[in-house]
């Protein structure tokens, strides 16, 4: 079991199921909503929790019935809530999600209080007793959050923690500055394929990684969908099979899904390309349910369908 500290957003997420999207001033039926807690931080907490570690979460938060529910579930995974701030002013960050009959999300973000997180209420040691950092990209966005992630950073490569960075889609967008300067040292980079192309301005994946290898990122995980993921070395570069399912429902989370289970795996000492088996099974199972933290995910279960899919 590993100690992790987690920096990113714990959110609301309010969900719309349509058929299709309406035109740009249309009108479309939900054939039905949710709303569910949600962000990448809260999300890649409470799996690293189920699949049998000690986690804390950096996060800030408003008051009142939105922040019960962004924190409802860490609560209930026995998440430490230690590090979690509460903003006086501001309301705690949602997401409004407009989820396809294929399964496919577009969003729509209120950042709120999470970009209020405070660097001076950080102390070295919160990161420097653990012994792994996941650190969303959305926490080097602006503000505040993103001086508390950048000291939290650099208390974890003095630490000597493994360090894991997890993108999104806005993050690459608004990131300002050169996010390479800011994670000199960072251990793993996880993204997606449309992530890594925004990233670097490249169409194709060798020249993507030839750009990520220049900025000094040497170990990249590629998520791939529906084709599995990608595993970047410096020894070598492979395409880990896709775990595949019957039915796609909802995909929001299933990247954090994936993150865990890949930091999962490194902590328990596993290859590099057996953490992205894990990874794809896991992003998979939770495609298979509505929210971003309703798979009840475990480790046991995890290993089992990693080792039948392509068995080693």
């Amino acid at each position: 079991m590993a100690q992790f500290i987690v920096i990113g957003d714990a959110t609301v997420d309010q969900m719309y199921f349509v058929e299709e999207f309406p035109e740009l001033g249309g009108e479309a039926i939900a054939q039905r909503s949710s709303m569910e807690p949600g962000g990448a931080g809260g999300t890649i907490a409470i799996a690293l929790t189920s699949l049998g570690h000690q986690v804390r979460i950096s996060t800030r938060v408003g008051k009142g019935p939105f922040a019960d529910l962004a924190l409802r579930n860490l609560r209930q995974a026995k998440v430490d809530l230690s590090l979690v701030q509460y903003d006086d002013e501001l309301q705690t960050s949602s997401v409004t999600l407009i989820i396809s009959g294929e399964g496919q999300r577009t969003m729509l973000s209120s950042a709120g209080a999470s970009r209020q997180l405070d660097a001076s209420q950080l102390k070295a040691d919160d990161i420097k007793s653990c012994d792994a950092l996941v650190l969303s990209a959305y926490s080097l966005i602006s503000g505040k959050q993103r001086d508390y992630a950048i000291q939290a950073f650099n208390h974890a490569r003095e630490g000597r923690l493994t360090t894991f960075m997890d993108m999104g889609s806005g993050a690459v967008d608004l990131i300002k500055g050169n996010m390479f300067e800011n994670i000199k040292g960072l251990d793993f980079l996880l993204m997606n394929e449309h992530e890594l192309f925004r990233l670097t301005n490249e169409d194709n994946i060798s020249s993507a990684v030839k750009v990520l290898n220049h900025e000094g990122i040497e170990g990249m995980i590629i998520k791939l969908g529906a084709f599995g993921s990608m595993v970047v070395t410096p020894q070598f570069q492979e395409l880990v099979e896709a775990f595949h399912i019957d039915e796609v429902v909802d995909t929001t989370g299933a990247g954090d899904y994936y993150t865990a289970a890949f930091a999962h795996g490194i902590m328990k000492g596993y290859d590099v390309l057996y953490a992205a088996r894990l990874g794809n099974v896991a992003g998979a199972l939770n495609a298979t349910k509505v929210g971003a933290q309703s798979y009840p995910i475990d480790a046991a279960k995890l290993e089992y369908l990693a080792k039948g899919f392509n068995p080693t």
